[in-house]
């Protein structure tokens, strides 16, 4: 009789963890419901083969203020037409309720900084959603920068927004976010560091947060470590009383639900996810 040759699983090496004594979150209990946020004609549409057209996003935008979201991400205008126009008809035929926030996702060039405001202008309330890549293998690899690099591109385009928001005159009321993107692959420290850097610009406040989202960009590791760096960076981030901290859980390894869960034990209280779970993985 052939044998089976097991897998060498030794070759692999393990996924980092967090040396995080006396943690807190398993014994925590959720008592109240997250911030609900689709990102579903965003992140959603992005996984799809052929992407939703103006007329289907519209359809879905309505499907989801009947559900009752309050914060809806409808995309990243500086992307394509579509994206763009989409923005605009919402805006410019009076589509959106006073108390729903319309959320946008923008990188940090300001080229795609301006057309992001351009395409928002006019909101009763919008969210400015910023991002940058900020894993070892993005920094290393893609954008050859180091950390301070990184840090310095977050930096400048906080400002270009806290900039171009400061001299709006529509009547748009804002909020900000800002997300290191590709976070599962980012060093624990480094995370707290440029989210911090980010702060510095915003000065947030506790009756003024700024939103930080820490998504499971590509999911490694099981939902206990997830929780354990949410709880670290909550721990360590001299802003934490002025942050609401926002969770984005991919499911690669299909665990998203439970991450999501175990991140708001730990102290997330805003959950972005897509409806019909069509996310990026």
């Amino acid at each position: 009789m052939t044998s089976i040759k097991k897998m060498d699983y030794r070759k692999y090496r393990p996924a980092p963890t967090v040396d995080l004594p006396n943690r807190q979150w398993p014994s925590n209990v959720l008592t109240k419901a997250p911030e609900w946020v689709s990102v579903d004609l965003r992140d959603g549409n992005q996984a799809l083969e052929i992407p939703m057209s103006l007329e289907e996003k519209i359809d879905f935008y309505h499907h989801l203020l009947k559900i009752g979201f309050k914060t809806i991400e409808i995309g990243f205008p500086a992307a394509s037409q579509t994206e763009y126009d989409f923005c605009r008809y919402l805006i410019e035929n009076n589509l959106i309720p006073e108390d729903v926030a319309l959320q946008v996702l923008t990188q940090a060039r300001e080229h795609i900084i301006d057309r992001t405001m351009e395409a928002i202008k006019g909101a009763p309330k919008a969210v400015i959603h910023l991002y940058n890549s900020t894993s070892t293998v993005q920094r290393d690899v893609v954008f050859r920068m180091n950390r301070e690099e990184c840090i310095n591109l977050a930096i400048a385009g906080t400002k270009m927004i806290k900039e171009r928001i400061e001299k709006d005159t529509s009547g748009t009321k804002f909020a900000f976010e800002y997300s290191p993107e590709s976070y599962s692959g980012t060093e624990d420290d480094f995370a707290v560091e440029i989210c911090d850097a980010v702060c510095d610009i915003w000065q947030p406040s506790p009756e003024n947060k700024i939103i930080i989202n820490l998504p499971t960009t590509v999911e490694v590791t099981m939902p206990n470590v997830y929780a354990d760096r949410i709880e670290y960076f909550m721990r360590n981030s001299k802003w934490s009383d002025s942050i609401s901290l926002s969770i984005h859980a991919h499911n690669d390894r299909g665990t998203g639900v439970a991450t999501t869960e175990l991140g708001l034990l730990a102290g997330a209280d805003r959950v972005e996810g897509t409806l019909f779970g069509n996310g990026e993985r």
